[in-house]
């Protein structure tokens, strides 16, 4: 997206055995061989991510569980997923939501992160089913009713309606290898509210499949899946990203989906796809809805970059361009479904939010996902150094008008409401090398070394490659060897979102999933922020 098309996450209750005056009393939760264990994983000074694993000992299926554990003081929970938690204090209670039912002999977990000041301390106080956490053993005496197991449910992280969208990348399952399922298994599924799929072509005037294999065809056995279940190979079943966010959204309910179309490298269709909007629409609308995958996406996305103006290459198809599309999108699409666009943060004088109808076409969106980053980069190769996704301006910014803030006021100064736009939050970062100074505005000899390519690497990669050393206009850099580096990290974040409630927008978004860490530090702290 924008400059980055190949960069751009049981227990039956059994009573405890004991005689109180001659009464004999139920055995404990913990008894009939069933017991937790905690586990810590990713600890970054400020937080951790824990897991507790209740593994089933005894001889008869579990049905449900709940799990209480208490943290220290200094501790508190800033996320859980899997499970169903309601807090007291210190004082954690943990329910099973999909995952009740354990075999004998099975296991299932719960994760979480903790935010905490001074020094790390493990929880304290477990108790499973109101027993002991450690296996006894003996078989439970009593059985409770059998429960149905309600369907994998969480509830969306972000109260008030404000939302947490991220992308996905078809090409992640690539070089990446990052899946649906890492969205799952790193706890970012659980804070998000929606997910845009990266991308969809637009050539002939038309939304075609960006990469049918990824999309649809690319085989996931048991273990790489999502739900643990394998694909098949029946004539007609759908595989691939689609299947994968299909068994997602029913681990996630709360989760909406939308296809997203064009992006930095194929935003060239749009021009001809203006020239005839009803037809653009309606192709898309057949692509989106097709009965094969319909069940997957809750709506459109539309990654123009740029009406009326330049990206990879020039669009001169005229300033009302972009609200006929948004128009014709709408009238096709129906108030059913989601249609959302993302958009220039170009918020200089005629600049690129000037050169279109932004105005004017928000009357039939639901929202703008404000590209706010990539203002500046290696692909100026001398500098000056500059943060890539500056929150504001500040003394030194070599453009005025290249900044957040600039573009949020400029949109709402077009008669965009502020609860239409979602702040853009990128999981990367931009570099130089050649540099000699720490402070911004230091001159370069060229784009710093990538994974991937040359000026851009992810920020699991640059927290600990090229940490940061200081913070400008909302955002972090960092100065390691002649290595000069801008990106967002958990801080930063924080007071963008800050930043997002006090404008009265409606939420955030990031580009994308992969760039985070396998525990989800960055959507953590969108997710906390958010609250």
């Amino acid at each position: 997206m924008s400059k980055l098309r190949w960069h751009h996450v049981a227990a039956l209750v059994a009573a405890s055995a004991t005689a109180v005056f001659g009464f004999a009393v139920a055995p404990a939760a913990g008894a009939g061989g069933v017991s937790a264990t905690f586990s810590k994983g990713s600890d970054w000074g400020t937080g951790y991510e824990g897991k507790y694993t209740i593994t089933n000992g005894s001889t008869a299926a579990r049905t449900s569980w709940t799990l209480e554990f208490d943290l220290p003081a200094g501790h508190s929970l800033a996320g859980l997923w899997d499970g169903s938690q309601t807090t007291s204090g210190q004082h954690v209670t943990v329910k099973n939501t999909w995952n009740g039912t354990i075999a004998p002999g099975a296991s299932v977990s719960f994760g979480f992160n903790v935010k905490y000041s001074g020094a790390y301390a493990a929880p304290t106080g477990c108790k499973l089913d109101g027993g002991s956490c450690d296996a006894t053993g003996q078989p439970p005496t009593t059985t409770p009713p059998p429960t149905t197991t309600p369907p994998p449910t969480t509830t969306p992280p972000a109260p008030g309606g404000l939302k947490n969208l991220g992308y996905f990348a078809q090409w992640t399952v690539y070089g990446r290898n990052y899946h649906v399922k890492n969205i799952h298994t790193s706890g970012s599924a659980a804070k998000l509210t929606h997910i845009n799929y990266a991308f969809g072509n637009v050539t002939n005037g038309q939304c075609v499949l960006g990469d049918a294999e990824a999309d649809t065809g690319k085989f996931y056995d048991a273990a790489s899946s999502v739900d643990g279940t394998s694909d098949t190979w029946d004539t007609g079943a759908l595989r691939g990203n689609f299947n994968q966010l299909r068994k997602l959204k029913k681990m996630y309910p709360h989760i909406k989906v939308l296809f997203s179309f064009g992006g930095w490298t194929w935003s060239g269709g749009f021009g001809q796809a203006a020239r005839n909007p009803a037809a653009f629409a309606d192709s898309c609308y057949k692509l989106v809805e097709d009965p094969r995958w319909a069940d997957v996406f809750d709506g459109i996305d539309i990654d123009w970059e740029y009406p009326n103006a330049c990206g990879l290459s020039c669009d001169t198809s005229g300033f009302a361009a972009f609200k006929n599309l948004s128009q014709a999108l709408r009238d096709r699409f129906g108030s059913g479904n989601l249609v959302t666009a993302a958009i220039t943060a170009d918020g200089s004088n005629g600049g690129k939010i000037d050169a279109a109808d932004y105005g004017g076409a928000a009357q039939y969106l639901d929202w703008y996902n404000v590209m706010t980053y990539d203002y500046f980069g290696g692909f100026n190769a001398q500098g000056p150094t500059a943060p890539h996704s500056p929150l504001t301006s500040y003394n030194g910014i070599p453009q005025q008008g290249f900044n957040s803030d600039a573009a949020i006021q400029k949109l709402k100064s077009k008669g965009v409401p502020a609860s239409k736009l979602l702040l853009g939050i990128g999981f990367y970062g931009r570099g130089w090398t050649g540099v000699t100074q720490s402070a911004p505005g230091g001159s370069a000899t060229g784009a710093a070394p990538g994974t991937y390519e040359a000026g851009i690497d992810d920020y699991k990669v640059l927290k600990t490659k090229c940490p940061a050393t200081g913070t400008v206009a909302g955002t972090a850099y960092a100065y390691c060897g002649n290595q000069w580096w801008s990106y967002d990290t958990p801080a930063t974040i924080g007071g963008k979102m800050t930043y997002t409630k006090n404008q009265g927008l409606g939420g955030a978004f990031f580009w994308e999933l992969s760039g985070d860490t396998t525990n989800g530090e960055l959507i953590t702290a969108m997710g906390n922020g958010l609250k």
